[in-house]
């Protein structure tokens, strides 16, 4: 990412720092009696990824305790690791919480609610699906206390029976509010547990070459109780990941009162170069929420949006707090901007790295309108978890715009990559870098001619330079440059030549942040930090890892609890097309000859 020097060999790191790059000559020159050397054995090398919209201080406390479907290619599959893990852990829940789609599965659909209870009868299960719809099984709906008394949360319904009796879907139209109050009532993680899940979530982040986030807060992330975790770690210097974080308000009518508390007893920027505050948002009032949920139609601002979301500004302005305003629609980005436009006739926006979050159907004009007031724009992959959805209400000549990414760039517009994980999709950045340059869903529906697509080394930008703009961070990361903190990833396969199919299935073998190694495999195993043993002893990722559920599949090849996806050619053909994707994403596996066990649960 250093366009005067595109390409090295070599680089030397002192202090936590990039200080020289070029040919193996000219860095050999740095060497000393106590230098460490590091052969890479010609590996592709890229900036550390930073992913400029997620949420891994709330998915952190919860990680461990999570069953992710993210990159599993067959629901069979994803249903067996459910029935294994149910069997494994009574009486703890079973949760799946987003970063999946439908479309992902070879059978193209999600788990029919009788499938959850025939796999879990007395284990509760919650599986979250994006942002519009949650499935409980009978054990978790008696765990919650669902009865026929229970009425319809606001902005969603819960589907019943004749009787009245709920079923176990609950669907958001659209609100989430309905979705997330009834994960609220599950069972968390002990406090030490958190700290050990939080951590593991650094770690698997590290395995994919992320080592900076930008956190966006989020529903129920309430400061400071739920950030003990998150800064105990940071003073313990035990973070692996940086993290640039903003705050929200968790009081529904009442946001003013928290903002006015953040800004008279905290700093924007405090802290440090591993933890530092970033602002407000991405949530600044409920009124302003346009939430996503491309199954349903798009939700009217309330009235009062334009008066409680210009009080709050003006607080952040007066205080020079830069903020991000989370922002689907392009109906709800013009009236957000006509209230940005009048707060700023007052008090500037100018010197404020300020941002808009998603943007996937802002009009041409009001890109002018973020570049007349110096705003950013940071985009996710959500379109690659929810592009049929879109595809299916508004069409396809509407989804290829969605969002407008060479149009942005073209203008100059800071535009930055991340993920939105790791409920509204996953935390894998590599889906995203595939997204952005194939244009493709996860499902492989195309959403974008070539006009709106981006080649390799534009998309990589966007994840390494573009990002570092949102944290105000663009002369300390986002390149091997001198002078930038030595943060890089050391990649399995080459990124710019591998077939684009293979993009989703890059992870990192060497991830340095600060210059210390914070994660290695393969040949560089012996790098790696001392193994932190997984807490509970029922955690999911204990059997399954994270991204791709790479435990299911290694215990497969090695002839344990064989899938269906590796079934023999007798099996349905949903699971041929599976064993085809998985192979794509694991290499080449035996298919072993065991028949088709599909629906065996």
């Amino acid at each position: 990412m250093n366009e005067s020097q595109p390409s090295v060999t070599a680089v030397a790191i002192r202090e936590g720092r990039f200080v020289a790059t070029g040919s193996d000559r000219d860095i050999m020159r740095w060497r000393s009696s106590k230098t460490q050397m590091i052969d890479l054995n010609k590996r592709t090398v890229i900036p550390g990824l930073n992913d400029s919209h997620t949420h891994l201080i709330r998915g952190g406390l919860h990680y461990n305790m999570e069953l992710r479907w993210d990159g599993v290619p067959s629901l069979a599959d994803a249903m067996q690791m459910l029935r294994q893990q149910a069997e494994r852990t009574p009486p703890q829940w079973v949760r799946v919480i987003g970063g999946f789609s439908e479309f992902q599965f070879a059978e193209r659909r999600l788990p029919t609610l009788a499938e959850l209870n025939a796999a879990a009868p007395d284990t509760p299960v919650f599986v979250l699906n994006l942002y519009d719809r949650a499935l409980l099984n009978r054990a978790a709906l008696r765990a919650i206390g669902y009865t026929k008394d229970t009425p319809d949360p606001p902005g969603g319904f819960i589907e019943r029976d004749r009787a009245g009796t709920p079923l176990g879907l609950i669907v958001a139209k659209p609100s989430p509010l309905s979705l997330l109050a009834a994960l609220a009532l599950a069972e968390r993680l002990s406090p030490d547990d958190e700290i050990n899940s939080t951590r593991q979530f650094m770690r698997e982040l590290n395995r994919l070459g992320i080592t900076s986030v930008i956190d966006a807060a989020g529903g129920g992330l309430r400061y400071p109780d739920n950030y003990n975790v998150i800064e105990q770690l940071a003073k313990a210097d035990q973070l692996t990941v940086r993290i640039a974080y903003n705050l929200v308000s968790q009081n529904i009518g009442r946001e003013q009162e928290d903002f006015v508390n953040y800004v008279n007893t905290l700093q924007m920027g405090q802290g440090n170069d591993f933890y530092r505050l970033n602002g407000a948002g991405e949530n600044l009032v409920l009124a302003a929420a346009d939430f996503e949920n491309f199954l349903e139609p798009r939700p009217p601002l309330a009235d009062s949006m334009e008066t409680s979301l210009e009080a709050v500004l003006r607080l952040l302005l007066e205080k020079r707090w830069a903020f991000r305003l989370h922002a689907t629609y392009n109906e709800s980005i013009s009236r957000f901007l006509t209230v940005f436009e009048r707060v700023n006739q007052d008090i500037p926006f100018q010197g404020l790295n300020w941002i808009l979050d998603h943007a996937e159907t802002i009009s041409d004009r009001n890109l002018e309108r973020v570049a007349a007031l110096g705003g950013g724009i940071a985009i996710q992959h959500r379109m690659a978890y929810q592009g049929e959805y879109f595809i299916d209400r508004y069409g396809q000549q509407a989804v290829e715009r969605t969002p407008p990414i060479r149009k942005m760039l073209e203008m100059g517009l800071p535009v930055g990559g991340g993920t939105d994980a790791t409920r509204a999709s996953s935390y894998n950045p590599w889906t995203g870098l595939y997204w952005l340059v194939t244009g493709k869903t996860v499902g492989g529906t195309t959403l974008y001619s070539a006009a709106n697509r981006l080649d390799r080394t534009e998309a990589l930008r966007l994840w390494t330079v573009g990002s570092s703009w949102f944290s105000n961070e663009v002369e300390q990361k986002g390149a091997i440059i001198p002078g930038h903190l030595a943060d890089l990833a050391v990649l399995s396969a080459d990124y710019f030549s591998v077939p684009e199919t293979e993009i989703q299935s890059i992870t990192a073998v060497l991830t340095i942040v600060g210059g210390k190694v914070v994660y290695a495999a393969d040949r560089f195993e012996s790098l790696s930090p001392p193994p932190l043993p997984i807490s509970p002893d029922w955690s999911p990722v204990i059997h399954y890892g994270g991204w791709g559920a790479p435990g299911f599949y290694d215990r497969t090849r090695q002839g344990q609890s064989a899938p269906a996806a590796f079934a023999s050619t007798t099996c349905c053909t949903a699971h041929r097309l599976a064993s085809g994707v998985q192979n794509a994403l694991w290499g080449r596996a035996k298919i072993s000859n065991i028949g088709c066990s599909c629906w065996a649960f």
